[in-house]
């Protein structure tokens, strides 16, 4: 589609796209000094008055038929790459429109007219969740037409949609401790995407299960000594998980507007958002995903020296670098700074192209509160993976366990250190100081 449009904007598309040949339209010079010139701030000013004016005649929402639905959508953005100017008073513009039920909509629109008073004169659907129906390609003639896009597999980039079932086991090997000590270990909880079976708790020591007041983790508690060092502790249950999309719960989003102790609401981060969002109108899905894409432009998915890895939105609005959870810390941050509610969450993707084996450590994500309704986004994987980055705005895949939610996480008894950062990986402190345990995590798929 982008060499498409780039065809599009240089001229070099031909105009029996629209059924009007070039040859047909005998312009002169004259005419053509009266035409005014367009730049893509007035394709997008058009498209905008367009969707802004069926949706005030519509209770809000944009109405499209697609696919024998009628269907309400609310607009998410508009492309500014794909923007085109495709000869005298013909224009394209691509815009992202959302469903009430979080699915994500790419609609072509094709207008005509001079800036101030363009008209739409066709609308198509394009993708949804970035999946596209129709691709473009150019005849022998010279005339680009829709073609069917291949059914691409999107379980080889570790998407699997849907539902998925999967045993999983979460086990270490405890270190040498000198001294007593505690330990902290997630366990999954059941929620409106997850249900969990815990077949399997063996640790050694004394333990009991605790449950953080704020946010509801239920989190193993373990008291060890000296002699349990080398000893294994093995956590397994089974998962049986739903794709995540958008959906309502009974929290209140104004908890999550408070800053944390690694994700600050301060001048910082509100001029940073107030930049990402010039010339962005529309509601908290439009900003949103306005600071959603400046934090893929901004972010480089990289692990290296010190500093990555503890969610530290200052680290990564610095260094402009880290894993998944710098990712959603700086994300989060933007977002609160600009009043809009946003959280974390934390746990395991398993593999989607295998059916057992190892997992490669945890992954975590992050959901923002929208049109009254919390939205995942997923924006490290969406960075890696450019294609899914409209899936990954919205959903979350099935093939997925999540271990705990929040930041800054309180239980008593607690860690010596204070509120727990997130929970994903064991936290154990020998003589009240912290000592790194790193877990392995397998999967079994069942079904």
């Amino acid at each position: 589609m982008k060499h498409v449009l780039l065809l599009m904007a240089t001229g070099l598309l031909s105009h029996a796209l629209f059924a009007t040949p070039v040859a047909q339209e005998k312009t002169s010079c004259s005419t053509l000094d009266t035409i005014p010139n367009v730049v893509t701030n007035d394709i997008k000013a058009g498209i905008e008055k367009h969707i802004e004016d069926l949706a005030d005649a519509n209770g809000g929402f944009f109405p499209i038929t697609f696919d024998g639905k009628e269907m309400k959508l609310k607009l998410v953005r508009v492309h500014m790459e794909y923007l085109a100017n495709l000869g005298p008073r013909r224009h394209f513009a691509c815009v992202d429109l959302a469903s009430e039920e979080g699915n994500v909509y790419d609609v072509d629109f094709f207008l005509s007219g001079d800036p101030g008073n363009m008209t739409v004169t066709e609308t198509t659907v394009h993708k949804l969740n970035g999946r596209p129906f129709y691709l473009w390609r150019e005849q022998e003639d010279g005339v680009w037409i829709h073609v069917d896009a291949d059914e691409a597999s999107r379980e080889l980039l570790g998407v699997k949609e849907g539902t998925d079932q999967f045993e999983f086991t979460y086990q270490a090997t405890l270190p040498t401790m000198a001294e007593p000590a505690k330990m902290w270990i997630p366990i999954p909880s059941d929620d409106d995407f997850q249900t969990i079976k815990v077949n399997r708790i063996e640790v050694p020591g004394e333990h009991r299960i605790l449950k953080d007041e704020k946010f509801g983790n239920q989190i193993l508690y373990v008291e060890l000594k000296p002699e349990d060092s080398g000893k294994t502790m093995v956590l397994h249950f089974e998962v049986d998980r739903q794709e995540k999309t958008v959906h309502v719960d009974t929290t209140s989003p104004e908890v999550y507007l408070e800053a944390e102790a690694l994700v600050p609401n301060n001048e910082k981060f509100k001029e940073i958002a107030k930049e990402a969002l010039q010339d962005k109108n529309g509601g908290d899905l439009v900003r949103a995903r306005a600071l959603y894409d400046h934090t893929i432009d901004s972010m480089k998915y990289a692990k290296f020296g010190s500093g990555w890895g503890k969610g530290d939105a200052d680290f990564a609005c610095d260094s402009a670098r880290g894993n998944c959870t710098d990712y959603h810390s700086y994300f989060i941050a933007l977002c609160r700074s600009v009043d809009i509610p946003a959280r974390f969450a934390i746990g395991a993707a398993v593999p989607s192209s295998r059916d057992d084996g190892g997992v490669n450590g945890y992954h975590c994500w992050a959901e923002f509160y929208a049109e009254g309704k919390w939205w995942p986004v997923d924006i490290s994987e969406a960075d890696k993976y450019t294609s899914l980055s409209t899936y990954y705005f919205g959903h979350n895949p099935a093939n997925r366990v999540e271990f705990s939610k929040g930041r800054d996480l309180v239980v008593i008894p607690g860690p010596e250190s204070g509120p727990i950062n997130f929970l994903a990986y064991p936290l154990l402190e020998v003589g009240g100081k912290p000592v790194k345990v790193k877990p392995q995590f397998g999967f079994q798929r069942v079904g």
